[in-house]
């Protein structure tokens, strides 16, 4: 339903509601005492921010030109991961020195700052949607018209198998890092922290390289899932630090490079007019696998061991890197499914 509401209004309103909710939210956190409480409002915050994401992919396209998508999509990308490490670190800082309450509000205040900033970009109105659609009638066909697309469409569609699939291998293995770390690398707690570096300095040089030289080719969503597919195999065969943590730098430029190209792809590939409720799907999914996984992994992983949780994973990774290369690649330029729901 988050997608419908995307491609009705203004998709900056729907960003700055979102982030002011959250700025709501956060100063509640702030001032908590019980748990039970600080449990809803965290929830309710996760809930106030599902459409921000998609908006902001499905509204790009509107403010830059076409040939500026991948850099927009480049810098976007840096940026935030750049600005996820440094507030943790500030956010670290201020729960050791003064406690809690400021923390937290110093979170709202990054959304307030995020929402003050999004009304500096410029309006567009989509009164095409409006005057279309009545209320809640229009709503769900308007609904019911993105789930048709997604299903009729020949690069939606097997884009929704495939981003289910890696969501589903990934998820677990990722939450379980560090799991792997103590159990089968053998590093002490203060260790754990290279692992995340080496992440975290692949996925910031990542859109740099291969973007840059085969631009916002489909075939860089995929092969990052090939490769690290691979690498999560490895991880659960090898032990060797720097093995490890030149795997997991690969890991990094790969998950760089494949964000910022699907975007980049999705954007150029899907109509503006149901271009919400297809982020919004996608999204849908890839939570939905995450969550499937994590709980999955959890349990396979005092079964079975963390090494061969992280091999299955690998092996199904590398099974939708593969179906995306066959699938999704050669109908990424096909025409689409929108005059179906004409």
């Amino acid at each position: 339903m988050a997608g419908v509401i995307i491609d009705r209004i203004d998709r900056r309103f729907v960003m700055i509601a979102a982030d002011l909710m959250r700025a709501a939210l956060a100063t509640g956190l702030a001032f908590t005492t019980h748990a039970p409480v600080a449990i809803l409002l965290a929830v309710a915050m996760a809930a106030a921010g599902v459409t921000f994401n998609p908006a902001a992919r499905a509204l790009l396209p509107s403010l830059v030109e076409e040939d500026a998508l991948l850099a927009a999509n480049t810098v976007g990308w840096t940026t935030e991961q750049a600005t996820q490490i440094l507030a943790a670190a500030g956010a670290g800082a201020l729960l050791l020195a003064y406690g809690t309450t400021p923390a937290f509000l110093f979170n709202a205040a990054t959304f307030v700052f995020s929402a003050v900033m999004l009304l500096r970009l410029p309006a567009r109105l989509r009164a095409e949607e409006v005057e279309e659609h009545g209320a809640i009638g229009g709503f769900w066909a308007e609904a019911r018209d993105g789930l048709r697309y997604a299903r009729r469409d020949p690069f939606v569609r097997p884009l929704l198998l495939v981003q289910g699939l890696a969501s589903f291998a990934t998820g677990g293995t990722s939450a379980l890092l560090v799991v792997l770390s103590s159990r089968h690398l053998h590093l002490q707690p203060g260790q754990f922290s290279w692992l995340l570096l080496a992440i975290g300095f692949g996925a910031l040089i990542g859109p740099f390289l291969l973007p840059r030289l085969m631009g916002a080719d489909a075939r860089l969503v995929f092969w990052p899932y090939v490769w690290r597919g691979i690498g999560d195999i490895l991880l659960g065969i090898l032990t060797p630090l720097p093995i490890a943590l030149a795997i997991l730098i690969a890991y990094g430029i790969g998950t760089s490079t494949g964000a910022v190209t699907y975007s980049t792809v999705v954007q150029r590939r899907v109509p503006d007019k149901i271009r919400g409720r297809v982020f919004a799907t996608l999204d849908v999914v890839w939570a939905t696998g995450e969550i499937a996984s994590i709980g999955v992994a959890g349990f396979l992983a005092d079964r079975i061991g963390i090494a061969a949780v992280y091999i299955g994973g690998g092996v199904i990774l590398t099974l939708a890197g593969i179906i995306g290369l066959v699938k999704v690649v050669p109908a990424s330029g096909v025409a689409t499914a929108i005059d179906s729901l004409v």
